[in-house]
């Protein structure tokens, strides 16, 4: 199972509960996990990482390479999210306000085996822009239901000392 992570997992992990500075085994682990191709993060979210002028942006562009998923969006695919996952014909405004949700839950959609990890809590009343992306992914028919940071450290059995278990 690929872990496609939003933007917002690694800020608010940052920000809230796992400090780079403070709990570095933590991102250890997931660039072991990215490195074995069970977390990427699509260049679109990586983006919006990079963006800050913190540790997190730091940490970021200093392994781009292990994070990133390496292919490209469908733009069709996008077009199909934004669409029906949000609304048609959206104003630019609006289409801001989206930002690279619908990229993210277009990677999805390229295959069953793939799940969203978001720290965004679903709204199944908030209407065209404002729309949450697990119920933008409920709505395109994304076979794996998002799941949160906590859910992808349980499933990925993250520990202190995975590095003794993970073996040479």
């Amino acid at each position: 199972m690929l872990h496609l992570l939003d933007a917002n997992t690694l800020i608010d992990a940052n920000r809230d509960y796992y400090p780079i500075d403070r709990v570095g085994e933590f991102w250890a682990w997931l660039l072991h996990m990215a490195e074995t191709g069970r977390v990427k993060l699509p260049l679109e979210m990586y983006e919006e990482v990079v963006q800050g002028n913190d540790d997190l942006a730091q940490w970021a562009r200093e392994h781009k390479e292990t994070l990133l998923l390496h292919e490209s969006v469908n733009e069709a695919a996008v077009a199909f999210v934004i669409e029906n996952g949000y609304a048609s014909g959206l104003t630019d405004e609006e289409i801001v306000t989206v930002g690279s949700d619908p990229f993210l839950v277009a990677y999805a959609l390229a295959s069953g085996d793939r799940v969203v990890v978001t720290t965004e809590r679903s709204r199944p009343k908030a209407q065209r822009a404002n729309r949450k992306v697990p119920d933008v992914c409920e709505s395109v028919g994304v076979v794996q239901k998002p799941i949160n940071t906590f859910e992808m450290i349980r499933r990925l059995d993250f520990r202190t000392d995975w590095r003794r278990l993970a073996g040479p």
